[in-house]
C-alpha cells in the first residue's frame, strides 16, 4: 500500500519552524519512518515560561485496527453504544467514519465513503458529525447516531485536521494558518496564522479542541502542539516518540489521532496504521 507521503505534496507541506527556524521536516520517502527531527524548543524561551516542553506519560494501552489511516479521532457519548471514540480513516479507496469501542478497538459501525474521497479530519459539534476530505472540496455532516449524511457542504482548499470548541469549528489545511467555520452551516468565520516564537508554524494536521486551547499533530512527526487560538502562539510543544516498538513501527506510519480522554488533562492519541491506542497525559 502506497504511503500518503507520496500523495500529499512534500515540497508544499515539509517545513515547519520552530522559534529558531530548526525544525526541517525531511522530504519522507515511501516507507523511510525515521526521515523526521523533533521540534527544537529554545532553552530560553522554556526558561521564561513562553513554550512548555512536554513529554508523554503513558497511562493505558489499548488495541486499535492497524488497517485504519486514522485521521481523526473524538471520544463522545453515542445513544446505543454509550462512550465511543468517532474515527476517521483516509487512503483513497479505503476511507471511511467508523464508531469503536476505545478499550477493545471493535468497529462498533461504519459507513464507507466514495472511492474517489480521501477522508481526512472528523468532530462531532451538538447535533452532528462533521467530516472532512483531502482535496475533494466537501465536508460531510453526519447524524452521530447512524452516521448517515445529512448535508454535503463544499468549501475552498484542502482539509486536514478539524475540531470543535463549543462555539466554532476549527480547521487546517496543512498551512500555517487555522479557519473558523460557522458549525451549522460550515461557512469561514475568520481565520488565524500559527506561530512558534513569531515564526510560522506549517504541516498543522489532526485537531482537538479542550479547555479553551487546539491541540495538533504535525505531520510527519512525532510532535503535538498546543495552540492558542485566540493568538495563534504554540504555548507547548509534545514530544510523543517512542509509543510503539521496533515491530509495531515497522508496519506503522506516522503519529496522528488526538481525542481529549474523560479525565481532564488525558488523551487518547494513535497513529496511521498502528496497532495500539494509547490512553495518555502530557507532563
Amino acid at each position: 500500500m502506497s504511503s500518503v507521503f507520496d500523495e500529499k505534496r512534500a515540497a508544499r507541506h515539509g517545513l515547519a519552524f520552530t522559534a529558531a527556524g530548526l525544525l526541517a521536516l525531511a522530504a519522507c520517502s515511501t516507507g523511510d519512518a525515521n526521515a523526521q527531527e523533533s521540534v527544537t524548543v529554545p532553552d530560553e524561551a522554556v526558561a521564561a515560561g513562553e513554550v512548555e516542553e512536554l513529554t508523554v506519560e503513558v497511562i493505558e494501552s489499548y488495541p486499535h485496527d492497524p488497517g485504519s489511516f486514522t485521521q481523526g479521532l473524538e471520544l463522545a457519548e453515542h445513544p446505543e453504544y454509550g462512550a465511543v471514540l468517532y474515527e476517521s480513516a483516509g487512503l483513497y479507496g479505503e476511507s471511511d467514519v467508523r464508531i469503536t469501542d476505545p478499550a477493545t478497538g471493535e468497529v462498533l459501525a461504519s459507513q464507507d465513503l466514495p472511492a474517489e474521497d480521501f477522508a481526512e479530519g472528523l468532530t462531532l459539534t451538538d447535533d452532528a458529525v462533521w467530516q472532512i476530505t483531502w482535496q475533494e472540496h466537501h465536508a460531510y455532516k453526519r447524524d452521530p447516531a447512524t452516521l448517515e449524511i445529512v448535508e454535503t457542504v463544499d468549501y475552498d482548499g484542502e482539509g486536514w485536521g478539524i475540531c470543535y470548541d463549543g462555539e466554532q469549528l476549527v480547521m487546517s489545511d496543512g498551512s500555517d494558518t487555522l479557519t473558523f467555520r460557522d458549525p451549522a452551516t460550515f461557512e469561514p468565520t475568520g481565520t488565524v496564522k500559527v506561530t512558534l516564537d513569531g515564526e510560522p508554524v506549517y504541516s498543522i494536521n489532526e485537531l482537538e479542541c479542550t479547555g479553551g486551547q487546539v491541540w495538533a499533530n504535525l505531520w510527519q512527526t512525532d510532535q503535538i502542539v498546543r495552540i492558542d487560538p485566540a493568538t495563534g502562539e504554540v504555548c507547548a510543544v509534545v514530544d510523543a516518540a517512542g509509543l510503539l516498538s521496533d515491530d509495531e513501527a515497522a508496519g506503522a506510519d506516522v503519529l496522528n489521532g488526538i481525542a481529549a480522554a474523560e479525565e481532564d488533562g488525558t488523551f487518547y492519541i494513535t497513529g496511521k496504521h498502528w496497532p495500539k491506542l494509547f490512553l495518555v497525559r502530557f507532563v
